[in-house]
């Protein structure tokens, strides 16, 4: 009976790597990113345009502190804009990565291995720009130590039920947790590049960074014990962060804000950005690396299924969305959703829906999902769609509210665009330098797989 059970078996195929990678192979292929004194073109192109709209930020921020928020195009009624817009979008790219590394590890999925280690840190480095925006929206950044829970001479606390500051707890919490889980599974990684540095500063570097890591069956235990330990904090911080951020919306009696389908909707959507600029990242650097036998067609494969999957969820809370406003016979309600449609950001409405809704279903296909040039297309496509959404949200849910007296148009100006897109470059700059510096794929997770080819291939 065993021998028609072993015929019907598919072959093994590794998940992540090719045929002929050893120990030795993997080490060296994913330090010599780090060990390697020139980078590629591409790396200095896009540091060099990373680095250029850093500057612009800088500019940006700093004309702000002069000026105050009147440079942007907030007015009354729309007193929340490009700031929030920006934070809610930011905030939602940085759930891939918990994503890939917590849930995907607890699940015991190999595939993460390939793809966990850039995308946490990309996580870091979203919510860094993401905490730039509550800052300098609020007018006085140097008040924001308002929002802590101190004892101070006034006994003035904070105000526990606004949604604002339950972002500054859930979002730093967030952050918190995701630093502590991207470095402790570096440590291994560290001690390997300490131990195989040509310099006696980077040797320094690294073994200050690696805490004494010399792979004792001790340190192992202790490190897994630890990594487990915070994936399992992670996880729920994956589902709660961003629908406290939603709550800034949820919690309010303006028309398109007050629905209860905003939490799961958001985390969704959060989802769905993230595993975009996941694969927006992961597509150039597989190629600028020649890193096609760590990142796969495979990997791409699965996170298009994942992107495809919360875009349906996003689908879904849309067409929820317009059937509360309609079904609930609130006249409010029903008019917000008529002015998104057909109002006058009716363009902007309907690019969401072709961006979001439209894009994603070229997904269905294998060839495509596979395929990494148009996988790139729909990410991009998906990336500005999910910003739209925000824009969407935010603006046309304030810019006509009860009173027809106070309705007046947003336009973002220079310095709304100069903010954003200056953050873009914070990104950039934040990502390129860790790829210079600390390995972008987690090298001892790859080992683990290769044994395990090895044997499932001999048999």
């Amino acid at each position: 009976m065993a021998a028609p059970v072993q015929a019907r078996q598919r072959p093994y195929k590794p998940p992540v790597l090719g045929r002929g990678q050893t120990f030795d192979t993997v080490t060296d292929k994913i330090a010599s990113v780090v060990d390697r004194q020139e980078q590629p073109r591409g790396w200095w192109i896009a540091f060099t345009v990373g680095f250029a709209l850093l500057n612009v930020l800088l500019i940006a921020v700093a004309w702000l502190f002069a000026r105050g928020t009147g440079i942007w195009g907030v007015n009354n009624p729309v007193g929340w804009a490009f700031a929030i817009i920006n934070f809610v979008w930011w905030i939602g790219i940085g759930h891939a990565g918990t994503l890939i590394s917590a849930i995907l590890l607890l699940l015991r999925q190999d595939w993460r291995t390939s793809i966990n280690r850039f995308a946490e840190a990309m996580t870091l480095f979203a919510v860094a720009c993401a905490g730039i925006f509550p800052i300098i929206h609020t007018g006085r950044p140097w008040l924001a130590y308002w929002l802590l829970p101190y004892p101070g001479t006034m006994m003035v606390w904070p105000n526990f039920r606004s949604p604002l500051v339950w972002d500054v707890f859930a979002v730093s919490t967030y952050a918190t947790v995701s630093a502590l889980f991207w470095f402790v599974g570096l440590i291994p990684d560290l001690a390997t590049l300490r131990d195989r540095a040509t310099t006696p500063v980077s040797a320094r570097i690294y073994g200050a960074l690696a805490l004494g890591w010399r792979g004792s069956v001790r340190h192992w235990h202790r490190y897994e014990t630890a990594y487990l330990l915070l994936a399992g904090l992670s996880t729920p911080l994956v589902i709660s962060v961003h629908s406290v951020v939603s709550f800034d919306f949820a919690v309010a009696v303006v028309p398109g804000w007050h629905a209860t389908i905003f939490p799961p909707y958001f985390v969704a959507g959060a989802i769905y950005a993230g595993f975009a600029m996941v694969l927006t990242i992961a597509i150039p650097l597989r190629r600028m690396y020649d890193i096609k036998d760590f990142i796969t067609a495979q990997h791409l494969d699965y996170m298009a299924r994942v992107m495809l999957a919360t875009g349906l969820m996003v689908c879904y809370g849309y067409l929820t969305e317009a059937f509360y406003a309609f079904y609930s016979a609130n006249t409010f309600e029903e008019f917000m959703m008529q002015n998104r449609m057909f109002g006058p950001y009716t363009a902007i409405y309907w690019l969401l829906i072709l961006c979001n809704g439209i894009s994603i279903q070229t997904l269905w296909f294998e060839r495509v999902r596979r395929s990494p040039v148009v996988l790139f297309v729909v990410c991009m496509f998906v990336n500005v769609g999910m910003w739209l959404e925000r824009f969407v949200i935010v603006v046309t849910s304030m810019h006509r509210d009860f009173m027809p007296s106070s309705w007046f148009m947003y336009y973002p100006t220079v310095w709304d665009i100069a903010t954003f897109v200056g953050t873009i470059g914070l990104f950039l700059t934040l990502l390129f330098l860790f790829i210079r510096f600390l390995p972008m794929i987690s090298m001892f997770e790859m080992r683990t797989l290769v044994p395990a080819a090895e044997v499932k291939e001999e048999h």
